[in-house]
């Protein structure tokens, strides 16, 4: 079996589950990149809610092409995937929840970095199931909702994940959450969020009062 099939197959229709984006979630993802950044001789320029058209060659302030880009943050997963620092009360948070989800890690990690993920993060307190996915999490929240108990949550900080989670599985009570707090001030809550929380001791009673309805 797969990755995801192998989680899925895992999961008791007896609790729902809680899945759980990475970076900016988990993760101080865009705080480490930026010094994987410069120590490669670019500057991360926090301007917008992106990466492209924000990444500057430093020798000659001149924007970075898109494949540059793609080219650094493949490096940086190659070298750096394993010591990404957490995001803080996030593992103090989800302590206080595993009795009442089933929690798991969907992360966009390249297939080949998630083992080494995985290991992180369970040496930071996340021992749970980590699933490398690539594209849209739509479909994979759609299979491991479906092996759950009900009302399954998705959080991710990014908007085009909570519309695919919408579509493939509008019933996922979805959360909009944002750890960098210079890249939540860019952003307003998700269209397809049901709620934006940027903090974890707010996420965590939120997400206590939400499996008690």
């Amino acid at each position: 079996m797969t990755n995801i099939e192998t989680v899925a197959a895992s999961l008791t229709a007896d609790k729902p589950v809680l899945i759980l984006d990475a970076d900016e979630v988990l993760l101080r993802f865009v705080e480490h990149l930026e010094h994987f950044f410069s120590d490669e001789g670019f500057e991360l320029r926090l301007t917008s809610f992106q990466l492209n058209g924000n990444i500057y060659h430093k020798d000659t302030d001149r924007i970075a092409k898109g494949s540059v880009v793609k080219d650094l943050i493949g490096a940086f997963f190659d070298q750096r995937v394993d010591s990404v620092p957490a995001v803080e009360g996030a593992a103090n948070a989800l302590q206080s929840l595993r009795e009442q989800y089933q929690i798991t890690i969907l992360t966009n990690v390249p297939h080949h970095c998630r083992s080494r993920r995985e290991r992180a993060l369970h040496d930071m307190g996340f021992d749970y199931p980590v699933i490398s996915n690539a594209g849209e999490k739509g479909p994979s929240v759609s299979l491991l909702q479906s092996s759950a108990g009900k009302p399954a949550v998705f959080v991710d900080d990014l908007p085009p994940q909570l519309a695919s989670v919408a579509s493939h599985a509008p019933h996922v009570h979805r959360v909009h959450f944002v750890a960098d707090p210079r890249l939540a001030r860019m952003i307003d809550k998700a269209p397809d969020a049901h709620v934006r929380i940027d903090d974890w001791l707010k996420l965590g009673q939120h997400l206590h009062e939400r499996v008690m309805m």
